[in-house]
This record gives C-alpha cells, structure tokens and sequence, in this order.
C-alpha cells in the first residue's frame, strides 16, 4: 500500500486489530511531526504504528531506532527495512538524525549520509562539536544534502549552544551547515527562540518542540515552562517559513502515546487560535 492510499483509508488492519488514524498533521500551512526519540521505549515497528496511530505524517528518525541490539553502527540494510516500515504505514520521513562523532574517520562520516540517502531524505541532523562542521559540510556537499546542527543547553568550548556556535558551525562548514533548533533547550541556556528565528529563519530546516523552564531547567509538559511554543508556531505560520515542527516528548509522563497526543494537541490549539 503506498502513502497516497494509506492515507485514503480510515483504519488498516493489525496483529492487534483495527489501527485508527487520528487526523493529519499539517495545521495552517505548519507541518507538525515528531521526532521519534520521542518513542524511544518502543521498537521501531511499534513506534511507526503510533505515530500512524497518532496521524503523524511526517518525522526524523533517531539514529537509536535504527541501531541493532549489539550495538553495532545501522547498516544500509536496517536502514532499508526501517524505509520499508514507514512506507507501508504511511508515515512519511523528512530528516534523519545521525550521529558525527569526531573520533570517526571520513568513510564513517560519509556512511551516515549513505544510510540517508537509503532512507530517502535530504535532510540530515546532528547533535556534535561545532568544530567537526569542517569534515561534515564538505561530505554533505558531495552528497547533496544539507546537515542541521541541534543545540542543547550547554554553553561551552566546542559545544552547540548559541547563535554564535550556530553562526560558527555554517562558518565552518559551508552551505551545506544549516539549523536544527531545539526551542526547549535554547530556553533553558536563557536565549529567545522566537528572536532567533526571526532573524535566522531561512537558516533553520527544522524546530525540536518540547517544554523546559529556563536557567538549565527540567522538560516539563507542554505549557508548564517557560519555551513560547504558542509564539514560535504561530511565528512559522504567520511568516509562511517551510520549517518542520518536530514535537520531542522528554519529560517524565505515563503512557507515551497518550503524552505525544497532548503534546500534539497543545500544539494545534496554538495554530489554530
């Protein structure tokens, strides 16, 4: 069954009975998806389904769903299968989160961009050293694709944090350096993501939306912080910026479907008002 058809039908069956999709996922011109780190209890199939449950159309793959249980680096073949999963689910893959680790050689960094071209995306996110955007922009060059760096809330020597380490990263590496912007962890380094895109957006290829309090402070539901998420989607909507809006489930909740449909909500309450 192709995506087209999926998404054409109310219900599909499953080992355990009917699987309902709950509704689409673009809300007033924003895609909203998830990053699946926020299934990161489950399987990759099991993650799959929810998010096909949930209506979710579109996501970024963590690179831990595709790593096999010994721990060895994903081969191009777990990466043709977890193509495959989402294929007949309907759950379409816009990025893959790869993992740059600056002790790797040129043909390790090269392989992450293998696995996404497998994976059928264009789009690669990372989490590294600002410094290693020297090895990857080339690479990503050669391969066509653009990397977006993601920042966590640590500000330090060599780490992703800031506009500056941002601004450094696409110094560094080239064209092909763009922005993966977590707005829960810019907020709790106490920076202003809705300034930071207004000035940045066409930079940015991707939002990690979760909620945590500033001052290095705890993720927390969505609403309960102090990360504007009501006022950056609404910034993407009305600015019309082709920026996904990942949804990143990290606090500590219950169910985990039952977590990222609230979340979800939460963030088509925002669009829509």
């Amino acid at each position: 069954m192709n995506r087209r058809d999926f998404l054409q039908t109310v219900a599909v069956a499953t080992a355990g009975g009917a699987l309902v999709r709950e509704g689409g996922a673009a809300v007033r011109g924003v895609q909203l998806g998830a990053q699946t780190y926020s299934f990161r209890d489950m399987a990759l199939a099991a993650a799959v389904d929810a998010m096909a449950t949930l209506g979710i159309e579109t996501c970024e793959l963590w690179a831990g769903h595709l790593r096999q249980a010994d721990k060895e680096p994903p081969t191009v073949e777990d990466a043709r299968k977890a193509k495959a999963l989402f294929d007949q689910a309907g759950v379409g893959l816009h990025a893959f989160n790869g993992q740059f680790s600056p002790k790797a050689t040129d043909e390790e960094l090269a392989n992450t961009f293998e696995l996404a071209r497998v994976l059928g995306v264009t789009l690669v996110t990372t989490s590294t050293k600002v410094s290693l955007a020297s090895r990857i922009g080339p690479l990503a060059e050669k391969a066509d694709m653009v990397v977006g760096f993601h920042n966590h809330s640590r500000i330090g020597n060599d780490e992703t944090a800031t506009p500056a380490d941002f601004a450094r990263a696409q110094q560094l590496g080239g064209d092909a350096i763009k922005i993966n912007l977590d707005i829960g962890h810019f907020v709790a380094a106490n920076l202003d993501p809705v300034a930071f895109l207004e000035e940045h957006h066409a930079d940015v290829i991707a939002l990690h939306i979760k909620d945590r309090k500033r001052d290095q402070g705890d993720n927390v539901p969505f609403g309960e912080g102090d990360t504007p998420i009501t006022e950056v989607l609404q910034a993407v909507r009305d600015g019309g910026w082709p920026i996904h809006a990942n949804i990143e489930y990290e606090y500590k909740g219950t169910d985990t479907v039952t977590e990222v449909r609230r979340c979800l909500d939460y963030c088509r309450k925002a669009l829509e008002s």
